[in-house]
């Protein structure tokens, strides 16, 4: 038993993943805000969609999803603390709580910082962590609503997670948090093996994510600041690059 996870572009630079249960061919999206290239997704991979999970609030995440709802009549799973800027939820969770995928199990994490009420959903069973504007590849969300510190502390509680998790965040920045990541840390040679593996990549026309929380690790800057002040300085510099 395991989940797969795979990427769907929408918009600019978005990705909405879809998941599925390899035990029970049970099926999920996540963050689904463009219903037209996700429910064409859905229909090629079989038809069937048993649930939608969301990460945060924020319209280029979600405003897609009571059409996605409509067409395969499932449920909307979201945080509690955000059900009223959420799209109808049919369950609510915080931190602590399961989410069921066929015979697979989601652990909801609080990962305030980005917006107050960001979750992430992660799935030991395949090691898939559902990360939205919280944790990029090479890169960390802007602090649109929470404090460096509720950022640090939820980067603290992904780099805790397995390292061979794969990291399936909600856009295409690594080409751009590349350029930042070798500004600030030049002599990484763990991050220029990474940065060209991202520029293979890319220049095929492939996704850069999902990543390995074990490159992660070692390569971005936001994962290696050591205190929250040093985070701090780090996500002022970004915001500024």
């Amino acid at each position: 038993m395991t989940v797969t996870a795979s990427p769907v572009p929408i918009l600019k630079d978005n990705y909405a993943w879809l998941l599925r249960d390899s035990d029970t061919g049970a099926t999920a999206i996540v963050d689904p805000a463009d219903p037209q290239p996700i429910i064409e997704a859905i229909e090629k991979a079989g038809g069937r969609l048993d649930m939608i999970l969301l990460t945060h609030h924020h319209a280029d995440h979600t405003a897609g999803t009571d059409e996605v709802r409509a067409r395969f009549n499932c449920p909307v799973v979201g945080a509690a603390a955000d059900r009223n800027r959420l799209p109808r939820l049919d369950q609510t969770v915080t931190e602590g709580d399961t989410v069921r995928l066929g015979n697979a199990t989601a652990q909801v994490i609080d990962t305030p910082g980005h917006t107050r009420g960001q979750i992430n959903f992660f799935f030991p069973d395949g090691d898939i962590l559902l990360s939205g504007d919280t944790l990029f590849s090479l890169g960390c969300g802007r602090l649109s609503e929470g404090s460096p510190e509720e950022m640090y502390a939820s980067l603290r509680k992904l780099a805790a997670l397995p390292a061979d998790t794969l990291v399936c965040c909600g856009h295409e920045y690594t080409e751009s948090n590349a350029r930042f990541a070798l500004a600030v840390d030049p002599d990484n040679a763990a991050l220029h093996a990474f940065v060209a593996k991202v520029e293979q990549l890319r220049s095929a026309g492939q996704p850069s994510v999902p990543s390995v929380l074990e490159d992660e690790l070692k390569a971005n800057p936001f994962l290696l600041a050591p205190d929250v002040a040093s985070f701090t300085a780090l996500r002022a510099r970004k915001d500024r690059f």
